[in-house]
């Protein structure tokens, strides 16, 4: 089981993740919704298409933009679609199981 912890709180869980550039994206529905709030920030990758992102807020603080994720990436990106990605203080661990 994969789990994405800020704060000392489990904001996400899944038992697989997809793996791009060392980054682990967890799927919509493994997230805490309550901790997660939409962020304006905007990034562009030039692979990826244009990502939006979260703001956590975890027991009162707030961990702005720590995690993002491409609600229309490119065709390359397509199965990141909509999947979370974390960073900024947030530990992803656990072991990914095998599909």
């Amino acid at each position: 089981m994969m789990r994405a912890i800020w704060n000392g709180v489990v904001i996400a869980e899944t038992p697989r993740t997809k793996r791009v550039e060392g980054n682990h994206y967890f799927p919509p529905e493994s997230l805490e919704r309550e901790y997660f709030t939409d962020s304006p920030s905007k990034s562009l990758c030039p692979w990826k298409g244009v990502a939006r992102y979260y703001t956590l807020t975890v027991n009162g603080e707030m961990n702005p933009n720590a995690a993002w994720y491409y609600p229309h990436p490119s065709p390359f990106a397509r199965r990141i679609k909509n999947h979370v990605a974390f960073w900024n203080g947030v530990t992803v661990e656990g072991t990914r199981e095998k599909k």
